[in-house]
C-alpha cells in the first residue's frame, strides 16, 4: 500500500536563521521522497527551532521526535543545511516506527535509554542507517539529475549549469581540490556567529 500523500507542515520558530527560506525548500523537496521510501501513514508537524544556549554546546541536541504529539524538533542555529537535512531524515525514521506501532507507551526515553534498553537500541541503530542512506540517495539523485556528478568520460569537457546554484553545488562538491573555494562558500553558507561579526 502507498503512503498516503500529506503535506509537510512546518513551523518556523527560528530566531535569524540566515539559511531558513533554503532550509525549507530543501525540506519540502527531500520530504516526498523520504514519504515514499518510508511509508508512514500519519502526519507530523514539523518544529525548526533557535536555541543559541544548545548551539553553543558541542554535544548539545539536534533534534528529536515526540511521539506522542507526533512532531519533529530541530534545532537549527550554527548548523549546515544539509545537517539539518540529516536530522530530519533520522526524526522521519522514527515517526515511521511510530506508526509501525514501535513505540510502547512505558518506554523511558530517559538518558542512556539507546545503551539500558536493547528495543530502543534497534530502534536508533535503524534511524541512523535509514536515515543516512536516505539522505545520501536523494542527494545523489539531485546532483545526477542536475548534472552536477562528473562522469568518467565528461570529466575534461566545461560543465554548463542550469543555475548559478547548481554551479555552486558542483564546486561545494569539488571543493577539496581548492581550499580559498571551499572557505568561501562554507562563509557564504553558513550563518556567522555574533563573535565572527566583531
Amino acid at each position: 500500500m502507498l503512503p498516503m500523500a500529506h503535506d509537510l507542515q512546518i513551523i518556523d520558530k527560528t530566531q535569524n536563521y540566515k539559511d531558513s527560506k533554503s532550509l525549507v525548500d530543501m525540506l519540502n523537496g527531500f520530504y516526498p521522497y523520504a514519504l515514499q521510501r518510508l511509508k508512514h501513514s500519519k502526519p507530523f508537524t514539523l518544529f525548526l527551532t533557535s536555541d543559541q544556549q544548545n548551539a553553543k554546546n558541542p554535544l548539545g541536541k539536534t533534534g528529536f521526535y515526540n511521539p506522542e504529539s507526533f512532531e519533529i524538533t530541530l534545532f537549527v542555529d550554527g548548523r549546515h543545511p544539509k545537517d539539518v537535512l540529516r536530522s530530519f531524515a533520522h526524526e522521519m525514521v522514527h515517526h515511521t516506527q511510530n506508526c509501525r506501532g514501535e513505540f510502547v507507551s512505558d518506554v523511558s526515553f530517559e538518558g542512556g535509554y539507546a545503551q539500558n534498553n536493547k528495543h530502543l537500541r534497534e530502534l536508533e541503530r535503524e534511524a541512523y542507517e535509514k536515515g543516512n542512506l536516505l539522505l545520501r540517495d536523494w542527494e545523489d539523485q539531485i546532483k545526477q539529475k542536475r548534472g552536477i556528478m562528473e562522469s568518467k568520460d565528461k570529466k575534461n569537457e566545461p560543465k554548463k549549469f542550469k543555475s548559478e546554484v547548481d554551479k555552486e553545488i558542483y564546486e561545494y562538491v569539488n571543493a577539496p581540490k581548492d581550499k580559498k573555494l571551499f572557505d568561501e562558500l562554507m562563509r557564504k553558507w553558513t550563518k556567522p556567529t555574533k563573535k565572527d561579526s566583531k
